[in-house]
């Protein structure tokens, strides 16, 4: 099993950067940030792969967004940001053998989620 813990959201202004982090118990070959806000459904942001050199982004953070893994710690870092950014952000994990896609059924584990709310 994986526990990941996420940390790092809070009140951000527009146009300002946010950095998150999650600890996991144990790496996995691909993890991924997801994103949900109130009364949308739930949308991958940027998935890693343990090698941490495919990196994938949804096209509403493309250019603007750096996903990077520093052993078990995937980290994301959303520049210029917007009020649409504002939504809870999920840490995942696939397991092995699962796609690694911005697919959110691909994804086994969770985190709590954190919460990120710009201004």
């Amino acid at each position: 099993d994986v526990q990941l813990v996420e940390s790092g959201g809070g009140s951000v202004q527009a146009g300002g950067s946010l950095r998150l982090s999650c600890a996991a118990s144990r790496s996995t070959l691909c993890m991924a940030w997801f994103r949900q806000a109130p009364e949308k459904e739930r949308e991958g942001v940027a998935k890693i792969t343990s090698t941490g050199d495919m990196a994938t982004y949804a096209d509403s953070v493309e250019g603007r967004s750096t996903i990077s893994l520093d052993k078990n710690i995937p980290r994301l870092e959303i520049d210029a940001l917007k009020h649409e950014d504002t939504a809870m952000y999920y840490c995942a994990a696939a397991p092995v053998g699962a796609g690694c896609g911005l697919v959110k059924d691909y994804f086994t584990h969770w985190g709590q989620g954190t919460q990120v709310t710009v201004s």
